[in-house]
């Protein structure tokens, strides 16, 4: 996740087109000489590389090709005063020799230009009149108008009339479009998995719903259990339960009065392709490599970012940035692009790639685990044939980038590990990173970062030892080095400041990477130097400390231990080992109960944060594992009920993966897989999980276009809504592993039991 702050750049948030508002007393026009009628174009202004003049009636210029950013072209107004509070309609009449899609901004006419509007709007040689409302955040008695109209190839020429700008509007009422009332998991159900279903409907009373089966006939019929108001939608729901429909299939719906769901599949390779394309994510998002169109296909290949290729500078030979001086350098080329931007950070990378180190330990450990499933040959990676499984492969590469943000001996700081490598300034959308242009810098070493790599450095260790002994080594002396450097400097924290060209990650508290670390190194080693820090830990035996209700996350580290050391061979006790599993079902006890409680059947609590769908995820992990311990269906049931939630059964009958569901998620934040702003890249990869509704509406097109949206409502499927719909390294994690989970007990038709 990053926090892409700041209207920096102005130009990296944008927002949808709203529609003009009735009813409401517009106030005095702001705009000066808006349509050109006198023939002049005062007090309009461009940068230096146009020409304004007025053709027709209306201001048009000749836009130079070949610039980079959308922001490196500009037409402006200046002087426009702004009152907080006040709501505003912002209008105008736009056409351009060639489709392009441009940014317009209301904004602070100084550094760092705070936008009160941001909107990304798709122009053509159509005269088609374009309209936004918005409600500014402050005073401005000086604000500029914007239209950034760079970052084209190509030249064209590009005209607008009709500009207008008043007070008085009225904001548009929330009100999504959710396609049916009747939700499912639009991808499938195992055939002999449980199959819930919600309906928003006014009905206080059962209603009949009916299974359609794929030849058109009648599958099953039942009455739903009304359930109430659900407080995260505000929607009066039931709920339905299928689970008697078997039969394998493609095609089938439910229809609740009058009212037909998404179609979806019954059978047991219904995540089959979910697994490797939610793996596929990381190959992807490699730094430092060139992603081969044999293996992505043309449309997602790209060539190697960040490898001192003008204009690109490389990764190969980072120096600490000028804040924070050093007097060495770092080889930390390669590792994952961690979300919407093209830094590379620890304490995101630590996460991600322990869970995909999980994912292949769970293969290994559990009774319907199949690791052939992950092995040499399943994914669509480079090293394919080495004889080392496909998913060590892929951790490998940020492995290699974790161990590299170690310092060096003999500095001071000696073991820790820098806490991010990112762009000194934050970048625009769309942006390959070969033609990233800015410097690199590596930002001050942290505790959090150091313990996340002692974590999966020991987990690598343990689970490379198979295939590549002096691998294995070299991450086992890293985890030791970080863990005994962390010991010594346990209170180094990140500065929440620093969130100029990457995202902050600060974490004011390190407890709980101190018991991750503790138990992966254990684990592996067995010291009882590690035992006892498990045991003297704060942490230890405490389920709700463990695993909060919010759910793991990069910042709540410690139930990945947990998981571990209730699953993976080690020198606990019997005793020991009995508590820690009682602790581990306790959670999962408290996780099942909030999805019975859900009318959408989620295993979650919480809040709606950033990320949160891989919260709920890694909620369902936790369930995953508590039924692999003991083979309650109650488990496996809430688990799968996480995806089920993800892949559509939610309130805005949205799946949130790319690829997957008749109405999925596909202008996800990123700036690379950016379609939506230049119709010559792609939309993310299938198998890209946006990041999910988040009711504090941190980017500017969630302010202007979520107002008054319920918690679990609020999300835009929109590329530059970067708070609700980034995807990121972390995000991908849990959905590959429960995708895994899920394919094993279809594959092994062992769905009812460890």
């Amino acid at each position: 996740m990053v926090v892409t702050a700041t209207a920096a750049v102005a130009g990296l948030v944008a927002a949808v087109v709203a529609l003009p508002t009735a009813n409401a007393e517009p106030g005095p026009e702001l705009i000066v000489n808006g349509d050109f009628a006198d023939g002049s174009n005062l007090p309009w202004w461009g940068t230096e590389n146009l020409t304004l003049e007025v053709v027709e009636g209306r201001l048009c210029a000749d836009v130079p090709g070949g610039t980079v950013n959308a922001w490196d072209v500009i037409i402006g107004q200046d002087d426009l005063p702004m009152v907080a509070g006040e709501t505003y309609e912002f209008a105008y009449t736009p056409t351009s020799s060639a489709p392009v899609t441009i940014r317009t901004l209301i904004q602070q006419n100084v550094d760092p230009w705070a936008a009160e509007l941001s909107a990304t709007d798709q122009i053509t040689d159509e005269a088609t009149p374009i309209s936004h409302v918005f409600t500014a955040g402050t005073d401005n008695p000086a604000a500029q108008l914007v239209f950034q109209i760079g970052g084209s190839e190509d030249p064209f020429t590009f005209c607008v009339d009709d500009v207008s700008l008043r007070g008085g509007a009225e904001t548009p009422p929330f009100d999504p479009e959710t396609g049916s009332p009747v939700r499912v998991n639009q991808v499938g159900y195992l055939p002999d998995g449980a199959k819930v279903g919600s309906v928003v409907t006014e009905a206080t009373e059962p209603l009949e719903w009916t299974v359609n089966a794929p030849d058109g006939g009648v599958a099953a019929t039942g009455d739903t259990m009304p359930v109430g108001e659900d407080p995260t939608s505000r929607e009066n729901v039931h709920t339905f339960d299928f689970s008697e429909v078997t039969a394998a299939g493609k095609g089938y719906t439910v229809t609740i009065d009058g009212e037909t769901s998404e179609p979806f599949d019954i059978g047991t390779e219904v995540y089959d392709t979910l697994r490797t394309d939610a793996l596929a994510y990381y190959y992807h998002n490699r730094s430092g490599i060139e992603i081969d169109a044999a293996l992505v296909g043309e449309e997602y290949a790209r060539p190697a970012g960040h490898v001192n290729v003008e204009p690109n500078q490389g990764d190969d030979g980072v120096t600490c940035w000028a804040t924070d001086p050093c007097d060495y350098t770092l080889d930390a080329a390669g590792g994952w692009y961690d979300a919407g931007d093209h830094g590379k950070y620890v304490v995101n990378g630590g996460i991600s790639v322990a869970q995909l180190m999980s994912s292949y330990e769970r293969a290994l450990t559990a009774e319907n685990g199949d690791s052939e499933a992950l092995g040499d040959g399943s994914l669509a990676v480079p090293e394919q044939g080495n004889d080392v499984p496909d998913i060590l492969d892929e951790a490998k590469w940020e492995m290699d980038f974790l161990m590299a943000m170690q310092v060096p001996a003999g500095e001071e700081l000696a073991g820790m590990a820098h806490h991010k490598l990112h762009d000194a300034q934050w970048t625009g959308l769309p942006l390959l990173p070969d033609r990233d242009a800015q410097p690199r810098e590596l930002h001050p070493p942290s505790t959090a970062a150091t313990l996340n790599l002692a974590a999966s450095a020991a987990q690598c260790a343990r689970l490379f030892a198979p295939y590549d002994a002096d691998y294995a080594a070299q991450c086992l002396a890293s985890a030791e080095t970080a863990w005994d450097a962390a010991q010594a400097h346990p209170n180094m924290l990140a500065d929440p400041n620093d969130g100029t060209g990457g995202g902050a990650y600060s974490d004011n508290k390190v407890s709980d990477e101190f018991y991750w670390a503790a138990a992966e190194l254990f684990a592996t080693t067995g010291a009882d130097v590690y035992r006892q820090a498990l045991l003297d830990s704060e942490l230890h035996g405490d389920a709700e400390a463990l695993f909060p209700t919010g759910g793991l996350s990069w910042g709540e580290t410690a139930g990945l231990g947990v998981l571990t050391l209730a699953t993976v061979e080690n020198d606990l006790t019997d005793a020991q080992l009995t508590d820690v599993r009682d602790v581990l079902t306790t959670a999962a006890d408290a996780y099942a109960a909030d999805a019975a409680d859900a009318a959408y059947g989620l295993p979650f609590a919480g809040e709606y944060v950033w990320g949160s769908n891989s919260q709920v995820l890694n909620n369902a992990i936790v369930l995953a594992v508590a039924h692999d311990l003991t083979g309650e269906a109650v488990y496996r049931d809430a688990a799968i009920a996480g995806l089920d939630y993800v892949l559509g059964r939610n309130p805005l009958n949205q799946s949130y993966v790319t690829g997957y569901g008749e109405r999925a998620s596909e202008n996800q934040h990123h700036r690379f897989w950016a379609n939506q702003l230049d119709p010559d890249l792609p939309n993310p990869a299938a198998g890209s999980l946006a990041g999910g509704p988040n009711e504090a509406l941190q980017d500017p097109i969630a302010e202007q276009q979520l107002v008054g949206c319920p918690p679990a409502q609020c999300y835009i499927d929109h590329i530059e809504s970067y708070a609700t719909n980034e995807i990121t390294i972390n995000w991908n994690a849990p959905l590959a592993w429960l995708a895994s989970y899920a394919d094993d007990l279809g594959s092994s038709g062992n769905t009812s039991g460890s």
